[in-house]
């Protein structure tokens, strides 16, 4: 009985490590990452629960770590002052697992819908991670970030 539960343990073990998925990281080395394969990335904003402007940071069933990014090729000309605006190049909320940013991509694509496309984005998923990029980018520029999402390792 046993080499049974050692087995067992060791495939929980195993199980719990295998786990290399992106949602292990942070918002913070998610962007660390992009800015690897996009260097026109720059980090603008690391949130923290009390200046999360949405109050979603922590919250149960959201996100656990968030940033606001800058693209230098997002044209400065009508853009809001404020450089932690996802127009300015975009964003990463990441979530305790896939189903969980899921979700949140398709209320954030439901808000531009119900606006009539007034603000949109676009939105890439893997794992636990949501990228948000500025529609103010081509969408082969856009493309460039769920190339380097799935890069990620």
């Amino acid at each position: 009985m046993k080499p049974i539960v050692l087995a067992a343990a060791a495939i929980l073990a195993l199980a719990g490590c295998s786990s290399s998925s992106t949602s292990t990281l942070t918002a913070e080395q998610v962007t660390q990452k992009l800015t690897e394969r996009i260097p026109t990335v720059s980090l603008t904003k690391a949130y923290t629960a009390e200046d999360d402007p949405n109050k979603l940071l922590g919250r149960p069933n959201m996100y656990t770590s968030k940033v606001a990014f800058a693209d230098s090729r997002v044209p400065a000309e009508g853009l809001p002052d404020d450089k932690t605006q996802v127009e300015h190049g975009g964003g990463v909320e990441v979530f305790p697992d896939e189903a969980g940013a899921t979700a949140r991509m398709k209320q954030i694509q439901e808000i531009s819908k119900n606006l009539g496309g007034m603000i949109s984005e676009y939105d890439y998923v893997r794992g636990g991670v949501l990228v948000r990029v500025s529609s103010k980018l081509t969408p082969d520029q856009a493309k460039e970030y769920e190339s380097a999402l799935a890069a990620i390792q």
